[in-house]
């Protein structure tokens, strides 16, 4: 039987799989959530006989309403010789932990692992629904999810794609791949603000029924690719099975022991699949929720308070400069119920601010300054000749520092979200102060000498690209934004 989906703030609004990827987000602001959470039938020894592309049909098959042939054709598509690695998704022991590279699609981050199938998704979906408008994805991006979304939706027949970043927020590798972006239904806009405005406004719009109205009656329809869209969340969920599955046959593992993850996180999705993995049966130990200097979630995973009330910090790590972690809000549905989730968002909306009991023991924060964010990539580098990026090493020195508090000694995945060379001068900087007053782009050749690591082929000549995108607008005037590009 189809899983039905559920609102975060209301039992009673309800949805097929694809009814939810279509809209993004509830009528009310909040979240589609799954009724139940399916349990995986398969037994880990079964599944680990399987290739990634065969694993994600066993996992997506429990939470989509779709035929097999409808998702295996999708599955297909995204999952193929975009990805440089034939296995998709390797796990690399170096040091004390395991590392999963979530970076090896074409825009060199995690978020390429949901958003090189949200488009097939979508696309059916609309079928499926028999929708006869335009689909427009609206999207908020701290810098990564932004340049896989354009890649993923470029020149897709009977799509648009917009979307908004912090012009002053982003790595210039994060910049410039989402400026030079091809595609006749591509727009790209830097918003003087952070990515928590960006949000914000999206989020907005896609509850302004008077705007919906009048751009029905054009011909479009809203959707996002964000994490709030559950159609982004649920292909996440795979990696963590792969990654066990990995643990496993590399004998790090035995089938049915626990496993430990450390998730470097700021809209708090990435962890969230790794949360439903563990509710669908995985063998999850624990998970580290780490965060950088914006330590929000380390805040509510310590006290129960989540305060947005606080200096917003532009760090190293930009991917996690976010103050409102939307994903947070379905944890909390499922933790405490729909009405309880209603008052918080509620609460936060008036006040930046809510109280929670968490009742989720296998999560907790932890978090990583910018100086041990630095500590972390040049040590592992000395001690491993491995490098990580800035993000990846928010989560390494996290997880130092939870291993240290609870003497947990379980073996680890460090979910590793994006390649160093999306942040190469901050990982220069790192190894030695010297390359500070680089060029970001200069600095790939030293990368590429000190790693050992060929500079990603998406990238080769990226600093010499034409700019196609040049808008830039106040955090209050995206509406209006979206409804000139529409005209």
């Amino acid at each position: 039987m189809a899983l039905t989906y559920i609102g975060t703030r209301d039992r009673s609004i309800k949805a097929t799989a694809s009814e939810a990827i279509l809209r993004g987000i509830c009528p009310d602001g909040g979240l589609y959530i799954p009724e139940e959470i399916p349990k995986m039938e398969k037994s880990l020894e079964e599944l680990g006989r399987l290739d990634y592309r065969e694993l994600a049909y066993e996992v997506l098959s429990k939470f989509l309403d779709f035929t097999e042939e409808e998702l295996k054709a999708c599955i297909r598509g995204a999952y193929d010789e975009k990805f440089d690695t034939p296995e998709i998704v390797p796990v690399v022991k170096k040091g004390d932990a395991l590392f999963l590279e979530l970076f090896h699609g074409r825009t060199l981050a995690f978020k390429d692992m949901a958003l090189s199938i949200l488009p097939y998704l979508m696309k059916t979906a609309a079928k499926k629904n028999g929708l006869d408008k335009e689909i427009v994805i609206l999207t908020a991006t701290s810098g990564d999810t932004g340049k896989a979304a354009l890649e993923g939706f470029a020149n897709v027949e009977g799509t648009r794609i917009m979307v908004f970043f912090p012009e002053d927020g982003v790595s210039p590798v994060q910049k410039l791949q989402m400026n030079t972006q091809e595609g006749a239904n591509t727009c790209v806009v830097g918003i003087k603000g952070n990515f928590d405005d960006a949000q914000s406004a999206v989020k907005s719009i896609f509850t302004d029924k008077e705007l919906e109205q009048e751009l029905a009656a054009k011909g479009f329809q809203f959707s996002s690719a964000n994490s709030i869209n559950i159609g982004r969340l649920v292909p996440q969920i795979v990696y963590y099975f792969w990654a066990y599955l990995q643990a496993v046959r590399m004998g790090e593992i035995k089938n049915g022991e626990e496993l430990n993850f450390t998730v470097p996180t700021g809209n708090f999705g990435d962890i969230l699949a790794g949360w439903y993995a563990m509710q669908m049966g995985l063998p999850v130990g624990h998970f580290v929720c780490a965060s950088n200097d914006n330590k929000v979630l380390y805040d509510f995973f310590r006290t129960g308070e989540y305060n947005k009330n606080r200096a917003f910090h532009v760090t190293v790590s930009p991917s996690m400069d976010i103050l409102i972690s939307s994903n947070l809000e379905r944890l909390l549905a499922h933790m405490g119920g729909q009405a309880a989730t209603k008052a918080e968002m509620e609460s936060l909306n008036k006040t930046g601010v809510y109280h929670a009991e968490v009742t989720e023991k296998k999560i907790s924060g932890e978090y990583a300054t910018e100086a041990e964010t630095f500590a972390a990539i040049k040590d592992f580098y000395e001690k491993t000749g491995y490098v990580m990026d800035t993000h990846t090493a928010v989560a390494y020195a996290a997880y130092q520092k939870y291993k240290a508090e609870s003497g947990d000694d379980k073996p680890m995945v460090i979910v590793s979200t994006a390649s160093p060379y999306k942040f190469t001068k901050d990982v220069m900087t790192a190894l030695d102060a010297k390359y500070k007053d680089g060029d970001a782009f200069a600095l790939q050749a030293d990368l590429e000498r000190i790693s050992g690591v060929a500079v990603p082929a998406p990238i080769v000549g990226l600093a010499h690209r034409p700019i196609l995108h040049k808008n830039v607008c106040e955090k209050n005037e995206i509406k209006e934004v979206v409804k000139n590009w529409l005209k």
